[in-house]
C-alpha cells in the first residue's frame, strides 16, 4: 500500500511538506538498500580480463578452440580465436572463420517463420493439420506449439540409437519427418515442455509447405535484405570457404567427431555461422528490423503454464544475467557448441563459438562468464586455492536445502582430494574451490559460499539471486 493511501485527503495539502519529508526518507532508504549497478570496466581491463577467461578455456593452443565475439551496441569490445581450425592442416582459428551454430539455428527457423505470419500466409493458430494434413494428431498441435516446445511431438534425436548410424543418412524432410511421426506422444499438445528437435524439423516442413521452397531458402531470403551472406545452409555437398573442422574426446584423445548429414538437423540446428554474423544478426532482429513489433514480442515473451520454468519463447529462451532481463539461445551438434546472448538494456551481444563437442568447456557457462565481464560484475573466479584437507573432510554429508524434501539431497564426498557433489545416484560434480570459502561447480557459475558463523552453505544457481542455504543432514551412508 502506498503512503498516499494511508492519508485522508483533507490532511494531504496540509501536510505536503511531512509527505515530501517522508518520501526523501523512503528513497535514502532505497538507496542505501539497493546497490548501483557496477560500472563496465575499461578496455584495457575487459581485454585482460577475457584474455585470461579465454587461455583458461583453451589452455591449449594446439587443441579445438574458441571464437568469441563482445560487443555493446554497433560497438565491438572484443574479437578473438584461440585454438585450432585444422588440427590436421595445422591452420589457428580466426575471429572470421565459418562454424556450424547447431541450435541457434532455432532462432532464424522461428523468424522466417514468423515473417510469414507477419505477411499474413499463417497464423500462429494455425494447426500442424493446415499445412501438413497427413501428420498424425496435426489437428491438434499448433504452430506456436512446435515453436515454443510444447508440442508434446517425439523428439527423433532423443529416440534409443538414432545418433549413431541412422543420423548419418541424407533424407529429405519427409523422410525425416516419418522417422518421427510414428513415435508415441510425450504428452497431449500444451500440457507439458520438453526441449524438442522435431518440432523444429516441423517448423522447417511447414515453411516448406507455405512457400514451396526448402526452409533454408526463406532463411536466405530473410538474411539477404540484412546482408548476412556467411549465415546460411551446411548443404552436404557444398564447399563453404573459411568452415571449420570439429572435434571431440575419445579415450584416446582428441578425435574427428562423429559423421552427421546436415539434411537432418533440418530447421533445428543446421546452419553455419560466424561471430560477427552472428552479432549483426542480434542487432538486426532485437532492433525491429526483421518483426513486426507484436511479432518479435511474442517471441521474446514465454507463453503458457510452463512458460515460468521453461523461460522460452519461439527460437529464445529469456532468463536473467547479474539481475538483468537476457535473451540467449544455445547450440551444440557433432564437433561443435554455440551460444549468443542479447542483453537489451546495455544493448550487449557476446557470440560464442566452438569446434569440439567435448565436455571441456560449456558454451553456455562461459558465454554467461563473458556477459557478467563486460558489465563489471564478474562470477567469483580465480586461481584455485585448495583449503586444507581436514577442513574438506569436514564438509562431507548429506545436505539440504532448508525446507526441501529429502528427494532433493545433495551429497558431498570427498575423493582423492578434490570436493565431489551429487544429486542421488547422479554424476558427481567437482568443486573447485576459491578463496573465501567459495567453492565453484566446476564447469558452470553454480557456487557453494560457507556462511561466516553457522555449518551452513549457501547455494546460487548460476551464480545469480540470494542463495538457498544448506544444511547438513546426516553423514554420507555406508
Amino acid at each position: 500500500m502506498s503512503l498516499h493511501a494511508n492519508l485522508a485527503w483533507p490532511w494531504r495539502h496540509r501536510h505536503q511538506r511531512l509527505i515530501n519529508t517522508l518520501r526523501l526518507v523512503a528513497l535514502a532508504a532505497l538507496v542505501t538498500v539497493l546497490p548501483a549497478l557496477a560500472a563496465p570496466p575499461e578496455p584495457a581491463a575487459l581485454r585482460s580480463q577475457l584474455d585470461a577467461l579465454l587461455a583458461r578455456a583453451v589452455p591449449a593452443p594446439s587443441e579445438p578452440g574458441v571464437v568469441l565475439l563482445v560487443a555493446r551496441g554497433d560497438t565491438v569490445l572484443y574479437r578473438q580465436a584461440r585454438g585450432m581450425a585444422s588440427l590436421e592442416l595445422v591452420v589457428a582459428l580466426a575471429p572470421e572463420h565459418v562454424l556450424r551454430i547447431a541450435s541457434i539455428t532455432k532462432q532464424y527457423a522461428a523468424a522466417a517463420m514468423l515473417q510469414l505470419v507477419d505477411q499474413g500466409r499463417a497464423r500462429l493458430e494455425d494447426p500442424l493439420s493446415t499445412w501438413l494434413p497427413d501428420y498424425p494428431g496435426g489437428q491438434a498441435i499448433t504452430l506456436a506449439q512446435l515453436l515454443n516446445h510444447t508440442s508434446g511431438v517425439k523428439s527423433y534425436t532423443g529416440i534409443r540409437g538414432y545418433m549413431g548410424n541412422p543420423v548419418r543418412r541424407d533424407l529429405k524432410t519427409a523422410e525425416l519427418v516419418a522417422e518421427f511421426s510414428g513415435q508415441p506422444v510425450d504428452f497431449a499438445p500444451g500440457q507439458g515442455w520438453a526441449y524438442n528437435n522435431s518440432g523444429y524439423v516441423l517448423v522447417g516442413a511447414v515453411i516448406e509447405a507455405i512457400t514451396q521452397q526448402p526452409w533454408q531458402a526463406q532463411v536466405a531470403a530473410m538474411l539477404q535484405p540484412l546482408g548476412l551472406q556467411q549465415t546460411t545452409y551446411d548443404a552436404p555437398d557444398r564447399v563453404i570457404p573459411g568452415l571449420v573442422s570439429g572435434y571431440s574426446r575419445g579415450s584416446g584423445g582428441l578425435e574427428r567427431a562423429g559423421l552427421i548429414s546436415m539434411t537432418q538437423p533440418h530447421a533445428a540446428g543446421a546452419l553455419v555461422s560466424t561471430v560477427d554474423e552472428l552479432w549483426r544478426w542480434n542487432l538486426a532482429l532485437h532492433r525491429g528490423q526483421v518483426l513486426k513489433p507484436e511479432t518479435y514480442q511474442r517471441m521474446t515473451s514465454p507463453e503458457g503454464p510452463h512458460a515460468q520454468k521453461s523461460g522460452y519463447g519461439y527460437g529464445i529462451r529469456k532468463e536473467t544475467l547479474r539481475g538483468r532481463p537476457m535473451l540467449q539461445h544455445g547450440g551444440g551438434i557433432h564437433g561443435f557448441k554455440s551460444v549468443l546472448i542479447w542483453l537489451p538494456a546495455e544493448q550487449l551481444s557476446v557470440a560464442v563459438l566452438h569446434n569440439s563437442d567435448s565436455a571441456q568447456l560449456h558454451a553456455g557457462t562461459f558465454g554467461r562468464q563473458v556477459a557478467a565481464i563486460a558489465l563489471g560484475e564478474p562470477f567469483p573466479d580465480g586461481p584455485t586455492q585448495t583449503p586444507p584437507l581436514a577442513e574438506l573432510e569436514k564438509l562431507q554429508g548429506v545436505w539440504r536445502r532448508v525446507g526441501a524434501a529429502a528427494s532433493e539431497d545433495r551429497l558431498l564426498r570427498l575423493q582423492d582430494g578434490v570436493l565431489l557433489v551429487a544429486r542421488g545416484a547422479g554424476r558427481p560434480q567437482a568443486l573447485r574451490p576459491l578463496a573465501g570459502g567459495v567453492f565453484v561447480f566446476e564447469g558452470s557459475t553454480h557456487r557453494l559460499q560457507a556462511m561466516p558463523g553457522t555449518d551452513d552453505m549457501r547455494y546460487f544457481h548460476d551464480g545469480e539471486g540470494e542463495g538457498e542455504v544448506w544444511r547438513r543432514v546426516a553423514a554420507l551412508p555406508g
